[in-house]
């Protein structure tokens, strides 16, 4: 038997592509119950069970509502065909109270269905969003391969129809099955048996309503199956090009000083085009699906109401059915009818969810590969403290999630307040020593030791600004509740932002006001305001003219002596403010040191070693 992986695919058996992709396609589901079920589970139990004990209640009190308006349409006619006013007068307002009943129950329907869909949805965005941003998976899933791309769209759009349409499925399936069990006893007590002449013999037919309901909607159902087999991969499919639409609309967004500065706008809109043709595309294929099944529907809708009448019209002629009886048959039989569709109608919705379901799953296997590998260890970095030195390397390999050598086995130790300047040509793997601290990048071996109690303080090249007022911004990625305002202010005018200590509170889109010097200058304040033991730079100051970078400098000289500095960077000027230098070299075997320069003498002791060790690659656990 073959064995379905973490991704879905299948090893020990060779198995055809059609048999992989159903394997895949089983196991994404069952991973997405895996997850969804937990909101019956988990702390949010009760209130789980109460919200779905409450919809079965409704489901019942309408189920009663609905065999009262079944009972009501024999009476009504059978007083209208006896022409007896006082009794059809009287029916006409026992109507009254049932519509109110059945319009209150559905009204309730609605709130329990919605409650329960929210509150589901609000327990599975909290779990998954959790899962996505815990340990910096959300970086490292734009790293490695697999089913992922535009998670954003997939927690919002898909995460929320994989919650709000199994509640309506439940609470149409029920209603179903209870309604058909019901009506299928009153179809069989009024229609009774129905006989007819065949050849010279008399053929009985017993409950012949029931069978006629049964075959009907077997016939729909099975006409749907096969019209619609197609469903669920176009709908899959379409859902994965809006995605991608919106992931270009948005770049487009997010770069648009770059790209108005190119002239770049043909260009784009070309991109935009050819992204939303594919959309086009892929939504007239389900529009295809949608006109095939809508044959299948609307057929079954129009032939149901007419079919039991039809069926009732020789025992009516013949005296054996009152009109009253006719009319509580038909509705009946609609009743049944519609139950046993459920599939017709429904199916294009089950295809829709079920696209969603596994593109959310999909999502959360990639998440599963990457928790599986760092539980395990093996091929992944190991982070440590030490009492005698800020930061150690140990061993340390830097490898890409295949195995390819980035950094080979390294071993630095860097004293508390050390000053170093790491430098090289662009693919010597700066970059990615920097994600290795940070912990972002945890293909490789060894060690990364930092001193116990440590506060690490990261500076990219393009400093975060996040959404909200200036002063979140700053504090970031504290609350800013937590950082007092004189602290803030003292901190932005340290920086050369006085100009803005006015505007702490505006709520406007800072990371398009702000310029690309002005969001590194807010990144210093940052420092200025946490206080970090350690801080590690990549081309922090990149955006700078040198005479504010050298400010910066001596700032944070002046500010934090006792900062350890370990940063990235092409400019020679910072190595002024710098105690000692790393010159990093590309090799085939994996970058590594080619100068250890003192830039400066302090007393404290130092102590740094570079080797590669022997000719072997070392290998990492592949994550995807």
């Amino acid at each position: 038997m073959a064995e379905v992986d973490a991704g879905g695919a299948t090893s020990d058996e060779q198995v055809t592509p059609e048999e992989a992709d159903r394997i895949k396609r089983s196991y994404l589901l069952r991973r997405y119950w895996k997850a969804s079920l937990g909101f019956w589970r988990d702390h949010s139990a009760r209130r789980a069970w109460l919200l779905t004990s409450g919809l079965f209640a409704i489901v019942l009190l309408t189920l009663a509502a609905q065999y009262g308006i079944n009972l009501w349409n024999r009476t009504f006619f059978d007083a209208l065909e006896k022409k007896d006013a006082a009794a059809a007068l009287l029916q006409a307002a026992i109507f009254l109270p049932l519509i109110a009943a059945n319009v209150t129950l559905s009204v309730t329907n609605v709130f329990g269905r919605m409650t329960l869909q929210r509150s589901w949805r609000e327990w599975l965005n909290a779990h998954v969003v959790d899962y996505w941003l815990a340990k910096g998976r959300y970086f490292q899933l734009n790293l490695i391969g697999g089913d992922h791309k535009n998670p954003e769209y997939r927690l919002a759009e898909d995460l929320r129809l994989s919650t709000d349409a199994p509640v309506d499925f439940a609470y149409g399936i029920l209603t179903a099955l209870l309604s058909a069990a019901t009506f299928i006893v009153v179809l069989w007590n009024i229609g009774g048996a129905l006989s007819f002449e065949f050849q010279g013999r008399t053929v009985t037919i017993p409950g012949f309503l029931v069978f006629a309901a049964v075959i009907y909607a077997v016939l729909a159902s099975g006409s749907m199956v096969l019209i619609g087999r197609r469903f669920v991969d176009v709908a899959e499919k379409k859902n994965q090009t809006e995605a991608e639409y919106r992931y270009v609309l948005t770049r487009v967004r997010e770069n648009g000083e770059s790209i108005a500065l190119l002239g770049g706008e043909e260009e784009e809109r070309a991109g935009i085009d050819r992204s939303f043709s594919a959309v086009i595309r892929r939504w007239r294929d389900l529009c295809l699906q949608h006109m095939r099944t809508t044959v299948v529907s609307q057929l079954t809708a129009q032939i149901a109401p007419v079919m039991p009448v039809l069926l009732c019209a020789p025992k009516y002629l013949d005296g054996s059915m009152s009109l009253g009886q006719v009319m509580q048959a038909a509705s009946a039989f609609v009743i049944v009818q519609s139950a046993f569709s459920w599939i017709v109608d429904n199916y294009p919705r089950f295809a829709d969810w079920t696209a969603s379901a596994r593109r959310l799953s999909s999502l959360l296997v990639s998440l599963d590969t990457l928790d599986a590998a760092e539980q395990s260890g093996v091929g992944y970095i190991s982070q440590q403290g030490t009492g005698d030195a800020a930061l150690r390397l140990k061993d340390l390999s830097v490898t890409l999630d295949d195995g390819t050598v980035v950094i080979n086995e390294a071993e630095v130790s860097i004293q508390p307040g050390e000053k170093v300047l790491i430098v090289g040509e662009s693919g010597t793997g700066k970059s990615s020593l920097v994600r290795a601290l940070a912990g972002l990048w945890p293909w490789g071996g060894g060690e990364i030791q930092f001193a116990y109690g440590a506060k690490l303080l990261l500076l990219p090249q393009r400093a975060y600004i996040p959404l909200g007022n200036l002063r979140r911004a700053t504090a970031y990625p504290n609350s800013a509740d937590e950082i007092e305002t004189e602290a803030i202010v003292e901190a932005l005018k340290l920086v050369g932002l006085e100009q803005f200590v006015d505007r702490l509170a505006d709520d406007v889109n800072w990371d398009q006001t702000l310029s690309g010097g002005e969001k590194q200058r807010v990144a210093f304040a940052r420092m200025l305001i946490h206080k970090p033991s350690i801080v590690v730079m990549d081309e922090a100051t990149s955006a700078l003219d040198p005479a504010s970078q050298d400010m910066l400098m001596k700032l944070i000289a002046e500010r934090l002596p006792d900062t350890t500095i370990v940063s990235v960077a092409h400019r020679r000027e910072l190595e002024a403010f710098r105690e000692r230098k790393l010159v990093m070299e590309a090799h085939p075997e994996g970058a590594r040191l080619a100068r250890d320069v003192y830039l400066a003498k302090r007393r404290r002791k130092r102590g740094w070693k570079w080797s590669r060790r022997g000719k072997t690659k070392p290998k990492a656990r592949k994550a995807a």
